[in-house]
């Protein structure tokens, strides 16, 4: 049943069909509600005016109140352009119009008293706005002002004259419409808890606040609730798994002990022992796990992986781990295939570029069971691979899978579904974990194995270049390798950088006594593999690559990363990046090189990467800096869609929000009670609308 904020936006007095198509292509409005959420991204202090004499070109704006003395016309043709001399009694600014003079003249008169918006910019001596928003001096400047909304819009809109100012009167129309559909979205008891505005008062005070504290309570408002239907939705998915999809039991731990007690060639980290507890509790409960495990480079997934194996495999099943790329799955697969085989364990390893004759005994062996674990890439997706037990499926770095390859994978036990555990190496900050994977259960290694010593990180500009070759020379004659990142592999003539080609030449003259490596994404996969292998086997000593080493690479030989243009990375991937080394027992290094010119957020990233190794602080600050869809990428995208909320700012709201729809959850799973009515009729409402629930999982 279509309701009143499902009407196109067509249908709104000042839009029309041409208008309609417009802001739909250009800003995904298509109904009333679509509008009414378009909200301000900032706000422009119309509260406060100044005198012409406090006027400065460092103001990004300014309100003035007074009356033109007069205009005058000056130059032709396209040069032609109108200026007004504005006065208030305190001095004179100059007023420019390039464009619509005629309508200027007919509508603005000297004498009568205006109201200035604009940029104070310098000419010469003499300050002036150019094309300033004029308005007859009113009751509402008289009462003190209010604060003028601007809405994110695009160049297209503006060149069709669709403004601010415009899609502020088309709000000031839905709102006014919308008054008696407006409806209370959350219960009253929580409203009086959390000491929330109404839901009428925040929609029309978010698009026409009066002052900076109304507005404030409007935005905590709408930002509580986005967040907290969120939260219900992931809660509510995980409570429904738990109790609908049933679980494989494993509890025989009888292979897991053989290999703890022979096999195991170090201790694991208290971090790890914690995490192997947590995942053998569910897969001995009956329900089907589905698990999220956080660690830090290094931390020791791939150990913990093995383990759940063990469990799996002792109770007669089969496990699968996919990784989303051929060089960390052959990784992966050299790692497990060591302990598999001390035990005696089947292990095959199926990717793209597995040979046809190969991959028969490969999907034979797993049909009659005798093949255990199958390590590989979205080739285990592959129609024709079909287990005859899976009971682990083990998906790494899986922010790089859709949603639709994870359940292909998952779908391979017809009966029930196998357990599940995501492994990322990617620290995830609190706030996102929750909304990214907020129905799942987290495990975090949040300690090294013991003997690692962490990497020394340093910032270098461009001027200390010969120092800085001075160090790699001496690290190569110790025996070690190096790294040497590059952001571009082709001059961009929008960015002033070093790119690879031509930092791997000034690289080769740097250093003629060595064998050069060179990697980057537009190689074919056999020279990008024979290059590697080079490295990996200590013929060359420098590796000079692009970002395609990020992942996947472990070369325990390799000591030093050295990142050009750093400042051109996001914290994470830097980190990312000084994880490539380490990875030995001898001291490594990370040199960040940058120029002497930086902004302030790479300032800090250089100062957050300098002062600490911890990826979940590096984390944090990241997604404060750049905000989550960056972070995650494309995949996760649907569901950082959020309209008001900020994930990176509005942490305390959020813990706030999955606190209180937990709290319902638990008292209430059903929403039945009557206090709690107007949650359900708001879920109702969403399910009917074009709110793509699905996207959220």
């Amino acid at each position: 049943m279509a309701t009143f904020f499902d009407t196109s936006i067509e249908f709104l007095k000042g839009v029309g069909p041409q208008r309609a198509t417009l802001l739909q292509k250009e800003l995904n409005i298509f109904t009333f509600a679509d509008l009414l959420q378009h909200y301000p991204f900032r706000y422009e202090d119309r509260t406060k005016f100044y005198s012409i004499k406090e006027a400065n070109e460092e103001m990004p704006y300014i309100q003035l109140k007074g009356h033109i003395t007069k205009f005058d016309i000056v130059g032709s043709g396209f040069k032609k352009r109108l200026t007004a001399q504005f006065t208030d009694g305190s001095g004179l600014i100059e007023l420019v119009w390039f464009q619509g003079i005629p309508w200027v003249l007919q509508k603005i008169k000297p004498g009568i008293e205006y109201v200035v918006f604009g940029k104070p910019s310098r000419y010469g001596k003499s300050l002036s706005i150019a094309h300033p928003e004029v308005e007859p001096l009113n009751e509402r400047h008289e009462k003190g002002g209010h604060l003028q909304p601007v809405y994110p819009l695009s160049e297209k809109l503006r060149a069709r004259h669709v403004d601010s100012k415009l899609i502020s009167k088309l709000q000031q129309e839905v709102l006014k419409a919308a008054q008696v559909h407006l409806r209370e979205t959350l219960p009253e008891y929580l409203i009086k808890k959390l000491k929330l505005v109404s839901k009428k008062e925040a929609v029309t005070v978010i698009h026409f606040p009066q002052s900076n504290d109304q507005l404030l309570a409007a935005q905590i408002r709408l930002k509580f609730e986005e967040l907290f239907y969120l939260q219900l939705r992931l809660l509510k998915m995980k409570l429904v798994r738990t109790e609908k999809f049933k679980g494989q039991i494993f509890s025989d731990t009888s292979v897991l002990t053989k290999f703890y007690n022979e096999q195991l060639p170090f201790t694991l980290t208290e971090a790890q022992k914690k995490v192997v507890r947590e995942i053998y509790h569910d897969l001995k409960s009956g329900r089907q796990m589905n698990r999220l495990l956080q660690g830090d480079v290094g931390s020791g997934k791939t150990i913990v992986a093995f383990i759940c194996i063990l469990l799996v495999i002792s109770g007669q099943a089969q496990a699968a781990l996919m990784a989303p790329t051929e060089i960390l799955a052959q990784q992966h697969f050299n790692n497990l295939r060591k302990f598999a085989e001390a035990m005696g364990i089947t292990i095959a390893l199926l990717t793209g570029s597995t040979k046809k004759s190969a991959r028969k005994p490969i999907h034979e062996a797993l049909q009659n069971g005798a093949l255990k674990i199958l390590v590989g890439t979205h080739a285990l997706l592959e129609e024709e691979v079909k287990f005859q037990k899976l009971g682990l499926a083990i998906i790494d770095e899986q922010h790089r899978f859709g949603v639709a390859q994870r359940s292909k994978l998952w779908q391979k036990n017809t009966s029930v579904y196998p357990h599940v555990l995501v492994m990322t190496a990617t620290p995830i900050p609190r706030t996102l974990a929750m909304t990214l994977y907020g129905d799942l259960d987290i495990s975090v290694i949040d300690e090294l194995p013991k003997g690692r010593k962490p990497i020394r990180t340093t910032h270098q500009f461009d001027s200390h270049r010969l120092q800085v070759n001075a160090f790699l020379k001496s690290q190569i004659e110790a025996g070690r390798q190096v790294y040497i990142v590059y952001p571009l592999i082709e001059e961009s003539e929008k960015l002033d950088l070093k790119h690879l080609m031509d930092g791997y030449e000034s690289i080769a003259r740097a250093f003629p006594d060595y064998a050069i490596s060179i990697l980057h994404g537009q190689m074919k996969p056999e020279a990008k593999d024979f290059e590697m292998a080079r490295f990996v086997r200590g013929e060359t000593k420098i590796m000079v690559a692009t970002t395609v080493i990020e992942v996947g690479v472990d070369v325990p030989n390799a000591s030093v990363m050295v990142i050009e243009s750093a400042e051109r990375f996001g914290l994470s991937q830097l980190h990312q990046l000084r994880g490539r080394v380490g990875r030995g027992a001898e001291q490594s290094y990370c040199i960040l090189m940058t120029s002497f010119k930086l902004i302030a957020d790479s300032r800090l990233r250089m100062q957050t990467m300098v002062r600490t190794n911890n990826g979940f602080e590096i984390a944090e600050t990241d997604l404060q800096l750049r905000g989550p869809g960056d972070l995650m990428g494309t995949q996760q995208s649907g569901l950082l869609d959020l309209l008001i909320a900020d994930l990176g700012k509005d942490q305390k709201i959020l813990q706030q929000a999955r606190e209180e729809a937990l709290a319902i959850i638990e008292s209430d799973p059903e929403l039945k009670k009557p206090e709690n009515q107007p949650v359900k009729q708001h879920i109702d409402s969403l399910r009917r609308s074009v709110v793509n629930w699905a996207k959220i999982s």
